[in-house]
């Protein structure tokens, strides 16, 4: 099997690093993209500023390949989507040339000859990677091993709390958006509600905010699931990445000016249409009337289904890698060192198979760039064979941690990103808002 190619499944911005170390170590490397170009998934939030700096947003093996070219990182700021893949995902998906395929769709990963039952001579078989193209043909590719950095970003959770969604939500499609949106000009006058409680939610909550400033007779509701918005407001300059506590400031502002409506303890149960709007019910039997649009924005899952055939540990609750599940869990905690980040920990039960980038986090929503950068550094130096390279962990996190929510689920949070103390803004008493 050492003839065949380390098959990555793609080409983000750990894809693409996993290709660069991989190439730098002279492993014969295929990254299938089901997008018709390099960080495809980045592109489709490219109007959103990251808090991500650039110096954290680049890896190394990605710099050593660039180099030779006249390229040099940018040296600071916050890039948008856009320009993340303009000034490197898409210079280093040219550096990498033709190990990069666009327009394929990996539609599962299995042993060849073995089904996911079959022990007898499993280990000594290539992986399959089964794809289909862009007209719709299938095809195969072998494989030594396989490093899935697929991302969740095609996988959005639903408004409903329970995790499915609410009643009539997929009837209500036409008025209900899973991405932040760029252009919000047409919701002037309008009520738009807002669901989630993570930077996406925040994001565009201060996108409408401007609209509601500006265009009287605008509304922006926000709907979050916890009983406080405590969490909204980040770890102020307890936060070691400015543009993350800036992010909170200014949501604390947009909310403590009345520009925007926060209902807290809201739990989606239900949508309705009514004299052309839509009215979304909780749990508890409020309503919130007369919505125009929803943007719902309560994070992504993983899509496992492609991986159905081959032996995987994921933790139960968050679809984590199950080494890793423990210090990302935010039913824990708010933020974590993040230690755990290496090949050992992210190594499947199926030898050979890696889950890396956000989709080795599952459901959880604290990755950070950083970190995905070190696990493709670890396994490919372990896949090279280079166990002390592998075992080493090289990752340099801020000290305040990768936050995210935590604690009781109507409690406020407390960790190490030293959040501030906030107004509390309860929920409303009355029947609808």
């Amino acid at each position: 099997m050492d003839e065949l190619p380390v098959v990555i499944i793609g080409a983000g911005p750990q894809g693409l690093a996993a290709a660069a170390h991989a190439t730098e170590r002279g492993l014969d490397t295929v990254v299938l993209e089901r997008g018709g170009a390099a960080a495809a998934a980045v592109s489709e939030w490219g109007h959103v500023r990251l808090f991500s700096s650039w110096p954290e947003l680049t890896d190394a093996a990605g710099r050593r390949l660039l180099a030779p070219s006249g390229w040099s990182a940018p040296a600071a700021g916050f890039p948008t989507g856009t320009e993340w893949v303009d000034g490197y995902l898409a210079p280093l998906a040219d550096a990498l040339g033709d190990r990069v395929r666009y327009g394929v769709t990996v539609t599962g990963v299995a042993r060849q000859g073995r089904d996911k039952v079959v022990d007898g001579g499993r280990r000594s078989q290539p992986f399959v990677v089964h794809t289909r193209d862009a007209d719709g043909v299938e095809g195969r590719t072998l494989a030594r091993s396989v490093i899935d950095a697929s991302g969740t970003w095609g996988q959005p959770n639903p408004a409903g709390a329970d995790g499915h969604p609410a009643r009539c939500e997929t009837a209500s499609a036409d008025r209900i958006s899973y991405r932040i949106p760029e252009d919000v000009a047409a919701f002037a006058g309008t009520h738009v509600v807002v669901i989630g409680a993570g930077h996406s939610a925040t994001h565009a909550v201060l996108r409408l905010s401007e609209v509601a400033r500006r265009a009287p007779g605008t509304r922006v509701t926000w709907l979050l699931r916890r009983g406080t918005a405590t969490n909204v407001f980040g770890g102020g300059a307890g936060d070691e990445l400015p543009e993350r506590a800036a992010l909170g400031e200014r949501a604390r502002t947009v909310i403590e000016s009345g520009v925007v409506d926060v209902v807290t303890g809201f739990r989606v149960t239900e949508f309705r249409e009514q004299d052309g709007a839509l009215w979304i019910r909780s749990e508890d039997g409020r309503e919130v009337a007369g919505a125009a649009h929803v943007f719902a924005l309560t994070g992504f899952r993983p899509d496992t289904g492609l991986l159905r055939e081959v032996r995987t540990d994921l933790d139960p609750a968050l679809e984590a890698v199950a080494g890793i599940a423990a210090e990302i869990d935010p039913n824990i905690h708010s933020c974590g060192s993040v230690s755990a980040t290496g090949a050992r920990q992210l190594a499947q039960p199926e030898h050979g198979l890696f889950i890396v980038g956000a989709k080795s986090y599952g459901r959880a929503p604290t990755f950070l760039a950083l970190t995905g950068f070190e696990q493709v550094r670890s396994v490919v130096a372990h896949l090279a064979g280079d166990h002390a390279a592998a075992a080493r962990n090289e990752l340099v996190l801020p000290e305040t941690g990768v936050c995210g929510g935590a604690g009781g689920f109507d409690e406020g949070a407390s960790g190490c990103c030293a959040i501030p103390s906030v107004r509390k803004i309860g929920s409303r008493p009355t029947a609808s808002v």
